[in-house]
């Protein structure tokens, strides 16, 4: 730790550098050899904000972490005269009175002496286990306990001071001071609730602070408070928090509600509780057994507050084993539309050749599969009802993959990777597919005197064929009505090969309606007679060896061959390979892409979204009880029983590999009557009706910005903005940004028929 010494003699400054696990009697050893006093006659005193605290440090082995020193903070040093008195520098007086905390009837967790939330004092309770009472010396923070509102001011408007990037825990619990039903239960006497003994809680030390700052928050008027003592806590059981860097008020948010649950937990001994399979029972009898077994493990103010209930059903790809089970909830994790779903772009090609190969952009989850993939691009390329489509990955202008499993996940699909689909007629599915790469010759200078190099390009061309017994002359014209989409309308009537007899215009005209069967079988036959129009080889899988392909050839019979069209001089003058050529990638990305501001989205789509069916992820397999297998099962998550509070949290932030993002995205979120009616799988008879009154807001980019924190004073009806320490009124029509980032709603009651009937009618509006 750094610390500013202040000397009250004469007001000169001395930074005094410590481990913040040094204890508070080498804190007074090294003042005094500093100075060269007594210890004796020292007092050092916490200074921070230049407010004294109530009483000096002790000389004593509490370290100064304990002591809620904090870095960079001011301490005060007094030194005791002759006469008992010590002179600051300008002369006066500063009596060394020991100052002992004030005795009253009021404990800190509350009690009968606490009158409208204001006290004058405290009493320390000393709990098993706990170092609370002994090191909770310091809660004041520089202030007087409890500092009273002033004559006709309203409490709960006192700001947080940011004690260093604090302002993710300022939002977060500006957030939670807020809530009606936390701030009615810490402002009463909760004494006995407070569980020292749970080992998952932290021996109700949270829970206490926690409330002796809604205390402070609640009874201060408007002056600022600054919560040293509960990041102090906070730091002790959460080490992830300590220190001074930005975090994630979700994540201190999570770990406030479970830590405060377990604090409060009424439950002192955790029975052990075998959980049953649903067994084709109603799915009633399952989620009311599921809660109640929940609950007698886990009874708190929290549980009665903010958690929920959901029903999750998985499903085995494999044997259909479908399971239920229905799981508690704190908060709700709501992902963004644009965070859920994937743009992806694919070239369609003619398997039959009788149309131009064409781009198609599509939409879809991202943890869809294949046969997602393929719907998409069946609705936006019009495939026939008996037509399908065969996706490929193209690499290096040539097969690389074939996705012949519908349920292999897109994910595997990278953004940089060429993917194609071939349109073919469903009848020649499962004959041989024939695979046609396209090479041409790369010529130079040089080429006179030495041979020219061959190079790959273009797209692969597929297609089906139905003989078992291949020639020479099928693969021709094959190759034949593959190219024909991409011939030339100024070609010549000249053959390939040069020669008179080769294919002419009007045949292959003819022959690009040869899926219609416009071509007559004589002709056909007549077209084999003649010599090979294209130069072909048949290669293998890896292209290491090539034979020429001559009219009177036999291809060896198999599910896939593989064939190199050479385009010549003559093939380039009938074709225009463009047609083939740069393919565009899957999804175009890039690190200097600028960030646009995106479609603005509502609430439900987002709820949509995270109630959308989807496959799990490779690493978070499930057990098939049936097939006695981790299985890569489908899920669904159905909302079964709703809290008083709902907290949504919206999932802004994204990391990859490669990239980190935040959304900006606006989402557009009601204020008043939010009706979740419809996405309620059971009706127990309690309001789906909500209201919003705090929010959650983070501005800027990652590993940064700032929080903030709206919230509706429910008695006032009216809305005010905490920016750490400084609170401001504001309209309730300015709190919907694209900053907002968790959601705190509360349930609406006593809604009557004609109430709830015009909240429907709004809402469908």
């Amino acid at each position: 730790l750094c610390l500013k010494l202040i000397d009250s003699r004469d007001n000169s400054q001395t930074v005094i550098r410590l481990s913040k696990k040094a204890s508070t009697r080498q804190l007074y050893e090294k003042v005094c050899k500093l100075r060269g006093i007594e210890q004796e006659k020292a007092r050092i005193w916490d200074y921070f904000n230049k407010q004294r605290s109530t009483s000096p440090l002790d000389v004593s082995d509490q370290t100064l972490d304990d002591a809620m020193l904090q870095m960079d903070q001011d301490i005060l040093l007094e030194v005791q005269v002759d006469n008992g008195i010590s002179m600051d520098s300008t002369g006066n007086d500063l009596a060394l009175v020991p100052i002992e905390p004030s005795r009253s009837s009021l404990t800190i967790a509350g009690g009968p002496a606490l009158s409208n939330g204001h006290t004058t004092g405290y009493r320390f309770n000393q709990y098993p286990g706990s170092s609370f009472g002994s090191t909770f010396m310091d809660m004041d923070d520089g202030y007087d306990s409890y500092n009273t509102a002033k004559k006709g001011e309203k409490g709960g408007l006192a700001g947080l001071q940011n004690l260093g990037n604090t302002c993710f825990m300022n939002s977060a619990l500006q957030c939670l001071v807020h809530t009606p039903d936390l701030a009615q239960y810490f402002l009463g006497d909760y004494s006995d609730e407070i569980n020292t003994e749970n080992p998952l809680g932290m021996h109700g030390e949270l829970a206490l602070a926690f409330g002796d700052l809604l205390r402070k928050l609640w009874s201060s008027g408007r002056a600022a408070v600054a919560p040293r003592a509960f990041k102090g806590k906070l730091a002790r059981f959460a080490p992830q928090f300590s220190g001074y860097n930005q975090h994630d008020s979700q994540e201190l948010l999570a770990f406030l509600l479970d830590g405060l649950h377990e604090d409060l937990n009424r439950v002192k001994q955790k029975p052990y509780i075998e959980m049953k399979d649903s067994g084709g029972r109603p799915d009633e009898e399952v989620a009311n057994e599921c809660w109640k077994n929940h609950k007698a493990r886990n009874d708190s103010l929290i549980v009665d507050v903010f958690q929920g209930q959901y029903k999750s059903t998985l499903v085995c790809p494999v044997c259909s084993k479908v399971s239920i089970t229905f799981d508690p909830f704190m908060y709700l994790t709501l992902p963004l539309p644009s965070t859920v779903t994937r743009t992806m772009t694919v070239t369609v090609f003619y398997a039959n050749g009788s149309g131009l190969p064409m781009p198609f952009t599509v939409t879809l989850m991202k943890h869809g599969c294949c046969k997602d993939l393929i719907l998409a691009l069946s609705t936006a390329c019009c495939l026939k009802i008996d037509e399908g489509l065969l996706l490929a990955e193209v690499y290096n202008h040539q097969i690389f993959r074939f996705f012949e499993n519908p349920a292999e996940l897109i994910s595997s699909i990278k953004d940089d990777e060429h993917i194609v689909a071939y349109r073919f007629d469903r009848k020649q599915g499962g004959k041989i597919k024939l695979e046609i790469v396209n090479r041409w010759q790369e010529k130079s200078a040089s080429d006179y005197l030495k041979g020219s190099e061959r190079k790959l390009f273009g797209a692969p061309l597929v297609t089906y064929l139905e003989e078992e017994h291949l020639s020479g002359a099928d693969i021709d014209i094959a190759v034949s009505k593959l190219l024909s989409p991409l011939r030339r309308t100024y070609s010549s009537a000249k053959a390939h090969g040069g020669k008179e007899n080769g294919f002419l215009p009007e045949v292959i005209d003819e022959l690009s309606n040869s899926h219609n069967e416009s071509v007559e079988t004589a002709e056909l036959e007549d077209l084999c007679s003649r010599e090979l129009s294209f130069q072909l080889s048949l290669t293998d899988e890896r292209i290491s060896s090539c034979k020429p392909i001559q009219k009177d050839s036999i291809l060896k019979p198999g599910k896939h061959i593989k064939v190199l069209l050479d385009w010549t001089d003559d093939v380039h003058e009938l074709y225009d390979p463009s047609y083939i050529k740069d393919l565009p990638v899957v999804h175009k990305t890039g690190f200097t892409v600028k960030k646009t501001r995106q479609e603005a989205i509502s609430l439900f789509s987002c709820l949509d979204a995270f109630l959308t069916e989807e496959p799990l992820g490779p690493d978070d397999m499930w057990y098939c009880p049936q097939c006695k297998e981790h299985r890569q099962a489908t899920k669904k998550l159905d909302l079964w029983m709703l809290p008083d509070v709902l907290v949504f949290h919206l999932k802004r932030f994204s990391y990859s590999r490669y990239l980190k993002n935040k959304l900006d995205t606006f989402v557009n979120f009601p204020i008043l009557n939010l009706d979740l009616s419809k996405y309620m799988k059971s009706k127990d008879g309690e309001s789906y009706v909500y209201d919003l009154f705090a929010i959650s807001n983070h501005y800027g980019g990652l590993g940064g910005g700032h929080y903030t924190a709206y919230a509706k004073l429910i008695d006032e009806n009216r809305w005010y903005h905490f920016d750490d320490s400084h609170v401001s009124p504001v309209s309730e029509g300015d709190i919907k940004t694209s900053a907002a980032y968790v959601l705190f709603y509360r349930r609406v009651k006593s809604k009557t028929k004609a109430e709830m009937a015009e909240t429907s009618q709004g809402h469908c509006c």
